[in-house]
């Protein structure tokens, strides 16, 4: 039974998702606070936390970038109003796999999350990939370099297993976003972009193993 984690400081909206969540399986904890629910985060493991932007005493942004930097690999999906570009691509930047913006459906949330859950699921085969000085161990979710470790987001991780699995292929932009996010986001295709050139920055800004192709999107050669 996944475990899921709701930070929101709406009661009536928290308890709606408290209540449809429960009915559908899942184990549910809740938060009305930021600080409260990332002490909650950063104690307990939760397979997917559902974060609102708009939070009292600490916003959703901090505690994503907060939780990330600390190895939060827990899937994040992210409640807001707030429906801009720069704000999606601000969220995926610190690390969040989803974005929904309010009002939204229950139905949509529960999907999101299955999918979501589903795709985290699949890439804990307990297997090693190794490309180059590259080794991936996707059973801990960890990524050495020269056996140094490289610490990445859980979007960072999954986007570098899916250039490895798919090395030599160019794959466009549409393509990881329909494999890792589950869905194409109208206009911010960028937010591979972001990711890439974070992934770049992490394991080797000089390296050039990681190809922009050019109208396209990227592969690895």
């Amino acid at each position: 039974m996944a475990k899921i984690l709701i930070i929101e400081d709406e009661k009536s909206i928290q308890r709606l998702i408290e209540y449809d969540l429960k009915q559908l399986g899942y184990d549910v904890d809740s938060a009305f606070d930021g600080y409260e629910g990332y002490k909650k985060a950063s104690k307990t493991f939760y397979d997917a936390i559902l974060l609102d932007l708009m939070l009292p005493s600490m916003n959703g942004m901090d505690i994503c970038k907060k939780l990330r930097t600390e190895g939060n690999i827990s899937y994040i999906i992210m409640l807001t109003a707030v429906d801009d570009e720069y704000s999606k691509i601000q969220g995926f930047d610190l690390g969040a796999d989803d974005y929904i913006t309010k009002p939204f459906s229950p139905r949509e949330l529960a999907a999101r999350l299955k999918a979501g859950l589903r795709r985290q699921a699949s890439s804990t085969k307990k297997d090693v990939l190794q490309y180059y000085d590259i080794k991936i161990i996707r059973s801990s979710y960890e990524v050495y370099k020269a056996d140094i470790r490289i610490k990445l987001t859980l979007k960072e991780f999954e986007l570098l297993t899916y250039l490895v699995v798919n090395k030599g292929q160019a794959l466009s932009r549409n393509q990881l976003l329909t494999n890792l996010w589950g869905f194409s986001y109208d206009g911010d295709s960028r937010v591979v972009d972001v990711h890439i050139y974070n992934l770049r920055d992490k394991l080797d800004p000089k390296a050039d193993y990681l190809k922009t192709v050019r109208g396209i999107g990227y592969k690895l050669i």
